[in-house]
């Protein structure tokens, strides 16, 4: 099982977008994928067309409940779900001064770890304990980036996160790669945006118009990020 957290600090940029989209289309290749809603918002769990519903990701965290129990089906084929609520947003206080939260959810999701291919962490907008704690549990990092002027805004401040990360809670994380949202070719701003960050990042840049669904499919069990 590989484990893909989906963050950015900044709102807007796509991240629910891109998760839902990929795990759908990850399902739709008939990979086994898991859609983690680690965002207080729910977003992801509405855009599914779900309803958070006690248990949802809160009580798995707070140990209430196993992750098991809180797994829905999305409606799409292969593809399941793990909701959130408003609740979520306690985690941020609870987890202050708590020995080892940040591997309270890697621990969660080894105990459904023979049931999936592909676990999709969809970050909250923002660095706190949450998206640390997803970061702790993934093997990789997909940093949507919307195409705009203040694009890099805030990424080197994530970039630094991850480093840190890598340094001690998970040195098997990666960035897998850094995905331009909003793209249209026709316009002068986003082929400039799109070149400065491929100067940034060279050789981890896709369009989200252009990745193709066989791209992501090798997101599996036999592919190691790079």
């Amino acid at each position: 099982m590989s484990t893909l957290a989906i963050a950015n600090q900044k709102g807007g940029v796509g991240k629910t977008t891109t998760a839902i989209n990929l795990g759908a289309g990850l399902g739709a290749l008939e990979r086994r994928v898991l859609l983690v809603d680690c965002d207080p918002q729910g977003n992801a769990t509405r855009g599914l067309g779900a309803r958070a519903e006690n248990p949802h990701l809160y009580h798995a965290l707070a140990g209430e409940v196993p992750l098991a129990d809180t797994i829905r089906p999305s409606g799409f084929p292969n593809l399941d779900l793990v909701p959130t609520g408003r609740d979520l947003v306690g985690v941020e206080v609870e987890f202050v001064g708590t020995s080892g939260w940040e591997g309270t959810l890697r621990r969660l999701l080894s105990g459904v770890a023979g049931r999936y291919d592909t676990v999709l962490l969809d970050c909250p907008p923002s660095l706190g304990h949450l998206t640390v704690a997803a970061l702790a549990a993934a093997d990789g990092i997909l940093v949507p980036l919307q195409c705009e002027y203040f694009a890099l805004e805030g990424v080197s401040e994530l970039l630094s996160t991850v480093q840190r990360v890598q340094g001690g809670l998970n040195k098997r994380l990666v960035i897998a790669g850094i995905l331009l949202t909003m793209y249209d070719e026709r316009t002068n701003l986003s082929r400039d945006v799109a070149d400065e960050i491929r100067r940034h990042f060279a050789g981890n840049v896709d369009r989200f118009g252009r990745a193709s669904l066989e791209t992501w499919a090798r997101i599996g069990p036999k592919r190691r990020f790079k």
